[in-house]
């Protein structure tokens, strides 16, 4: 339920920020699909989406990566369902130790777009855009359904002996921190108190 929540939050955020996008991408024109003058049936697009894509937004959790998604568009006269397969890596902060670490990340989206009078949304997955539109920019796409496809958390892999590959400084401080941490009498005392109210 959490995820499908963090899904609906941020799909409702990617017409916004595909302005931004649009004005932050160099080359945004290596994102688009042509689709005017393709006739109906199934099309196919490959895109790879490198280190320079997301370097280019910022206050990003992804700071780079190797992506390779294949868009197969089935087109009608007024209609294009795309399935997008997408695999690869990025780089992400761990959770733990801060530092950059490489994550798989793999899956499958669907996108419907449909011709209209104008650009909206009709429900989470079906986005409208206007007649006479002649291309669509899938840059937001691609980085929110990238961005999707990490876990919640991000943490180092344990090495074949079950090792963190944390930095081993940070975890010897995180270590030190969590042995030295006494309880504040203040709170025992309190909780004396409150065991003896209930009794």
């Amino acid at each position: 339920m959490m995820e499908r929540n963090r899904y609906l939050v941020i799909i409702k955020l990617i017409f916004n920020f595909a302005d931004f996008f649009r004005g932050n991408v160099n080359n945004p024109d290596q994102y688009q699909i042509a689709f005017s003058g393709l006739n109906s049936g199934t099309h196919q697009f490959d895109f790879i989406i490198g280190n320079s894509f997301f370097e280019q937004v910022k206050d990003t959790e992804i700071t780079g990566g190797s992506v390779s998604v294949v868009i197969t568009m089935a087109k009608d006269e007024r209609m294009m369902d795309l399935h997008l397969a997408i695999e690869g890596k990025v780089s992400v902060a761990c959770d733990r130790c801060n530092e950059q670490m490489e994550m798989d990340v793999k899956g499958n989206e669907r996108l419907i777009i449909k011709l209209g009078d104008r650009y909206y949304e009709e429900s989470d997955d079906v986005q409208v855009i206007p007649d006479t539109a002649h291309q669509f920019d899938m840059s937001p796409f691609l980085y929110e359904y990238i961005h999707l496809l990490l876990p919640i958390r991000r943490v180092h892999p344990e090495d074949d002996q079950g090792n963190s590959r944390c930095d081993p400084e940070i975890i010897r401080k995180l270590k030190e921190l969590s042995e030295s941490h006494m309880p504040d009498p203040r709170w025992e005392a309190l909780n004396q108190l409150k065991k003896k109210n209930k009794s």
